[in-house]
């Protein structure tokens, strides 16, 4: 049971410093995705992965993000299809649904998003996250034009995602 106690703690401290230099901050950040009054920013992780793309109809359809979350060169969690975030710290997860008309387009990237939780999981890093920000994204489009059905394609893509808590 120790060890358990010792990975919390773990998390705990992980938690608390998760900044990364973009952080979040209320002026950088555009309206449309900011979290509601109530919550605060509890962690900020880069994200490094793909984006996960099927042919349906003739035009990709996005199947699923694949991404690994990282803070000074540790994994923190894995990113997957729902969206869900699992951290490989402590086994908490989030899952959220995107916040509607919460997106900022980014030039030749997949857009920022405001994503509410809907499911949480463990007493870790992610046990309480209510908002999640995808923020300062780079590539993962979906390719241009037509494609075979049943083609599948994986477009490299980064960003910053911010957990944040009610108050």
């Amino acid at each position: 049971m120790k060890r358990a106690t010792v990975s919390i703690a773990v998390g705990a401290l992980l938690l608390g410093s998760g900044a990364t230099a973009y952080a979040a901050t209320d002026t950088a950040v555009p309206e449309s995705v900011k979290v509601p009054a109530g919550n605060e920013r509890v962690a900020t992780y880069r994200g490094e992965g793909v984006q996960i793309y099927g042919c349906t109809n003739g035009a990709w359809t996005l199947i699923q993000p694949a991404a690994t979350l990282s803070h000074r060169g540790r994994t923190i969690a894995l990113h997957s299809k729902g969206p869900v975030w699992t951290s490989t710290v402590d086994g908490s997860t989030v899952g959220a649904a995107a916040v509607p008309g919460a997106s900022n387009p980014r030039p030749n990237a997949v857009p920022e998003l405001l994503l509410k939780a809907n499911l949480n999981s463990g007493d870790g890093i992610f046990g309480k996250i209510t908002y999640v920000q995808r923020l300062d994204t780079h590539g993962g489009l979906a390719p241009a034009g037509t494609c075979t059905a049943g083609a599948q394609t994986a477009v490299r893509y980064s960003a910053d995602y911010a957990f944040w808590v009610a108050k």
